[in-house]
């Protein structure tokens, strides 16, 4: 395995994936990345054509990661993007609270998946270990949603938390409730999946052991 003192650099200001990594031992550091989701996904369609859910994800993640990559030397930065799939389409934060009571309207009772993108860019030198690698992969997971009447859904949305997530809806938040079950990973429902995230991490030559006892080391 290689450098086990890497640190890993969360391109993103979402708490949820933070505490996600905390919880399995990691500590990361947090840049958030400039990134312009309508242009780069405008951009990918122009160059690629349509896109499929699952891909929106993983160039939005692949943007994220490279742009903070572009600023910082000698870590490991980890970029992630969340959608969800509804009948074929994609769908990101809502825009307003409108938007976000029609979303559950459409979701109650019935199921969509989130898909979570995941990049990585391996900026450190040679000599400590570095790779020079830019790799990734989606994670998706089915989501089964309650049924909510419309008092229910307005008094969520109301919250402000559907506002602020991918989906309009958390696992780990408000929104748990209402969600009915799921098959798939958990934590890629909450934003980041943590196996895909150490398989990925493990094709690059990292162990995910290493990375919680460096975390440990820098803890004391």
């Amino acid at each position: 395995m290689t450098n086990p003192t890497a640190t890993i650099v969360l391109a993103s200001a979402s708490p949820a994936r933070k505490k996600l990594l905390l919880a399995a031992g990691i500590e990361p550091s947090i840049v958030v990345s400039g990134v312009d989701e309508d242009a780069v996904t405008a951009a990918a369609r122009e160059t690629y054509g349509e896109l499929a859910p699952e891909d929106v994800a993983l160039v939005l993640a692949r943007a994220k990661a490279e742009d903070v990559a572009g600023q910082i030397e000698h870590v490991l930065v980890v970029g992630c993007d969340s959608v969800l799939e509804l009948d074929g389409e994609v769908h990101g934060k809502p825009a307003d609270a409108a938007e976000a009571v029609e979303r559950w309207t459409r979701m109650s009772g019935r199921s969509g998946v989130l898909h979570t993108g995941h990049w990585v860019v391996d900026t450190r030198e040679s000599g400590a270990g570095g790779t020079g690698a830019t790799l990734g992969a989606t994670a998706s997971t089915t989501v089964h949603f309650a049924r909510l009447d419309t008092a229910e859904v307005e008094a969520y949305v109301a919250t402000g938390e559907p506002l602020r997530v991918a989906g309009a809806f958390t696992l780990d938040g408000l929104g748990s409730p209402y969600v009915a079950g799921i098959e798939g990973d958990p934590s890629n429902v909450v934003g980041l999946s943590l196996p895909l995230l150490r398989e990925l991490l493990e094709e690059i030559g990292i162990s995910w052991r290493s990375l919680r006892s460096a975390s440990s080391a820098r803890g004391n």
